[in-house]
């Protein structure tokens, strides 16, 4: 089935200039990028991106991956903050990308959120140098690279705030 889905260069890759190879890993994948624009976030777009709903779940996939974190909500809320401040820290490039099955395929080819457990052939496997742990104990996002939209709602709603009309 043909869907489209939100990917998001976050400023990390751009400063490492993987850009084009990164671009590269989907388009070999069968996808399509079929916009693009590089724009510096502000508060109000990143906090419409991430909002503090979303914590739960993000302390949740944390508390899997590091020991000693009692309160997921509570964890949730410093880790939103600390993506908020990755995000906004430099200009980023968001990518409209279209395809066959193009969610689960962007995802396929990105790789696990955690650069260090990612996948050798993924993204974040191949040029990642992060990792869930280390970010926690230094108290600052997981720099991973990428955003890729989790579900066919989630691409919905994430393309209309990034690429509106």
């Amino acid at each position: 089935m043909y869907e489209e889905t939100l990917v998001i260069l976050k400023p990390d890759a751009l400063e490492r200039r993987l850009i084009g190879s990164i671009i590269q890993r989907y388009e070999e994948a069968g996808l399509e990028v079929l916009d693009l624009h590089i724009t510096k976030v502000d508060e109000e777009m990143i906090t419409k991106h991430y909002p503090s709903s979303m914590a739960r779940g993000l302390g949740e996939k944390a508390q899997k991956a590091t020991s000693g974190i009692t309160d997921p909500v509570a964890h949730g809320m410093k880790v939103l903050e600390r993506l908020r401040v990755y995000f906004t820290r430099g200009p980023v490039l968001a990518m409209r990308i279209g395809g066959e099955g193009a969610i689960q395929a962007v995802r396929r080819v990105t790789g696990y959120t955690d650069p260090l457990t990612a996948e050798k052939g993924t993204i974040r496997g191949d040029y990642g140098v992060d990792s869930l742990s280390k970010s926690t104990e230094e108290e600052r996002a997981c720099e991973n690279l990428v955003h890729a939209s989790g579900n066919s709602e989630e691409a919905r709603a994430e393309l209309e705030l990034w690429f509106p009309g």
